[in-house]
């Protein structure tokens, strides 16, 4: 008997960064606003089969998984032209065929398998429950959410405290040419002008 094969429609989207492109499928593949970022293939092993597999990809550097898209960034010795059209077919067909995108997410203060040869990252900073928490969260995600996403990425709210605004760019924003003049001219602006307490907004420091 043949497998069900579910219709998937997938296109690629450039991105303001030059070394990302967005994946964007007809159905959700993460949900309840999850997002998830793989920087290895050690990383995505036992959480994501779709981004493990695409590790197998030389030309693959992280994989973003968000909604109904999947962000993927290049190395530098490679131009889209040539891997593209690749990248949209395998992605297609892995969909097509039912298989896992995510079977678990990572715990977010995991500490992350290091690669033979690096060095391990320090461990993720705590920050205490804030009485700013709900109202920072609730500007993110009303303003500033839908704008990252449509681009390919996502921010995340880590903490407050003496303020500043700790947040975590993913996707295609990490390491993004123009996330940092969005990150100060409009997150932070948007921040300041409706919470007083708000003196600057930083990214989290990988």
């Amino acid at each position: 008997m043949e497998e069900k094969r579910v219709p998937i429609t997938l296109y690629a989207e450039m991105t303001p960064n030059p070394l990302t492109m967005k994946f964007v499928a007809n159905k959700y593949l993460l949900i309840n606003d999850q997002t998830v970022q793989f920087e290895s293939i050690e990383e995505a092993k036992g959480y994501s089969p779709l981004a493990e597999a695409l590790f197998a990809f030389p030309f693959v550097d992280a994989v973003f998984l968000a909604g109904n898209f999947v962000t993927i960034t290049k190395t530098n010795n490679v131009d889209w032209d040539f891997i593209v059209m690749e990248l949209r077919e395998f992605i297609r067909e892995w969909l097509a065929e039912g298989k896992e995108v995510l079977v678990m997410m990572p715990s977010p203060n995991a500490v992350k398998p290091v690669a033979e040869g690096e060095q391990p990252k320090a461990p993720r900073k705590q920050f205490a429950p804030s009485e700013f928490d709900e109202p920072i969260m609730m500007l993110l995600n009303e303003y500033v959410r839908p704008a990252v996403e449509n681009d390919g990425g996502a921010i995340e709210y880590v903490g407050y405290e003496d303020g500043t605004v700790t947040v975590e760019l993913k996707g295609s924003c990490a390491g993004c040419p123009s996330s940092t003049a969005t990150l100060k001219g409009g997150i932070e602006s948007l921040l300041k002008s409706n919470l007083e307490h708000v003196k600057e907004v930083v990214a989290l420091s990988e």
